[in-house]
């Protein structure tokens, strides 16, 4: 009797790696994956994802990597355990983005950029949050290449801003908003509601200093009256 072997291919949805090695790195993998997020909330053909392991060829689990953060155009979005690019009409993530921590070693950065340049992709970031480094390379002539000048440098596919200040790494959409972290936000939205409400309270003492100001014209003119004077000539 001849048993039949399953071929099923498993591609795992977990590298059993942690997103993070520490908290700072952590905090900006998800301050860039949320405020891209947010940045193209009204396109549905972007697909933004942290830390999600992509597949490009089908048939080899063992060819993947998963990036810190990775965008999609392009693609619709929604939930998914890994970005099988087969499935995904073939494409490729346009960028990617990588925060270093100290646990990354130069043989596994050589491995990614190798790994991105052959698979197809467009602009690659690494962000050195403790040496406060930023290092860019971009598609040109089939081959990732380095961003000679990275400051104010604006991404052609994100269309956001870096700007490296001496102690840290500022990122700006297009309208110049700064990439704000969650709290950032919330203290943020508090200090516009705390300058709404003042100026709500600002406006309502004006408004009955008004009022106080026209009864007591109302109450000087019925006096005048009252004393056979036309408060009016």
């Amino acid at each position: 009797m001849t048993v039949a072997l399953d071929k099923t291919i498993i591609y795992p949805d977990s590298d059993g790696q942690p997103m993070a090695d520490n908290t700072k790195q952590f905090r900006w993998i998800v301050l860039i994956k949320e405020n891209l997020d947010a940045l193209f909330a009204d396109n549905e053909t972007v697909f933004v994802a942290g830390d999600l392991l992509w597949y490009p060829v089908e048939g080899r689990p063992d060819i993947r990597v998963a990036p810190d953060v990775l965008v999609a155009f392009s693609r619709p979005k929604g939930d998914r355990g890994s970005y099988r690019q087969w499935q995904e009409e073939n494409v490729a993530p346009q960028v990617v983005f990588e925060i270093l921590s100290p646990g990354n070693t130069t043989k596994e950065m050589s491995r990614k950029l190798l790994f991105y340049n052959h698979y197809g992709v467009e602009e690659y970031y690494i962000y050195d949050p403790d040496n406060n480094e930023l290092t860019g390379l971009i598609r040109v002539d089939g081959e990732l290449a380095p961003i000679e000048n990275i400051e104010s440098w604006v991404s052609p596919r994100l269309g956001i801003r870096f700007e490296l200040t001496p102690s840290t790494l500022n990122i700006y959409d297009g309208q110049n908003n700064l990439f704000l972290s969650p709290l950032d936000l919330r203290k943020e939205l508090t200090q516009e509601r705390q300058r709404s409400e003042q100026e709500k309270t600002r406006a309502e003492k004006e408004k009955a200093r008004a009022n106080q100001e026209k009864a007591r014209a109302e109450r000087l003119a019925t006096q005048l009256k009252a004393l056979g004077i036309d408060p009016v000539e």
